[in-house]
């Protein structure tokens, strides 16, 4: 999923700002699509890859600010750069205050905003990427019988097989059976690696 080429979203009312960071930004071969406001924006559908959105401040009808607010109610967790031609501090406060990775006044340098993208579109890569593991360890853990459940949360805990065996009322060697099964089906490479999982699923004792 991380690997789709990135796209940056720039919305701005003004036709002429569009044009140029269009051709800024496909310069450095991203991807870009246009909007001339925040509604037309959520209008369309987005591709399934990481990204940015370049937002005016001072947009027609709800300002970039409050349409700001709205994406993070809506789920739409795309890192956000501001660009405006009359920012102020408490204007510029108030969007890093709400997750805005950068606020550029008019005139900035092309290289600036640049990195700001490339910062967003990285930010957005690890989060995807996290979300992505995050669900394939669920898929692995959902394959898992309650046994193996119960037998993770046990060795995840420090517990050796014995006391595992003792816990389960199951023979050692059940609990060695089933502890292969669980690393095979989690695709753990150790046991820290197991751990690692578990903490990750918030897997423990009584809740596996």
């Amino acid at each position: 999923m991380s690997k789709e080429q990135p796209i940056v979203f720039v919305i701005d009312d003004d036709p002429s700002v569009r044009d140029a960071l269009d051709s800024l930004l496909r310069s450095m071969a991203l991807r870009v699509q246009l909007f001339g406001s925040a509604q037309e924006f959520l209008d369309t559908k987005r591709p399934d890859a990481p990204g940015c959105i370049v937002l005016d401040v001072r947009l027609p009808g709800r300002s970039g600010l409050d349409f700001q607010r709205d994406l993070t109610r809506s789920g739409i967790h795309l890192p956000v750069i501001f660009i405006t031609g009359h920012g102020d501090i408490p204007m510029s406060a108030r969007a890093f205050k709400a997750g805005a990775i950068e606020f550029l006044t008019k005139p900035f340098r092309d290289q600036e905003l640049l990195d700001a993208v490339m910062l967003g579109i990285g930010q957005d890569r690890i989060r995807r990427e996290e979300i992505s593991t995050g669900t394939e360890l669920r898929k692995y853990f959902e394959s898992l019988t309650p046994r193996e459940r119960e037998v993770m949360a046990r060795i995840a805990a420090g517990r050796p097989n014995k006391q595992v065996a003792a816990e389960l009322k199951l023979s050692e060697v059940t609990v060695k059976v089933h502890r292969g099964h669980v690393m095979r089906k989690m695709r753990a490479k150790s046991l820290a690696d197991l751990v690692r999982m578990a903490d990750k699923l918030q897997v423990s004792i009584g809740k596996s």
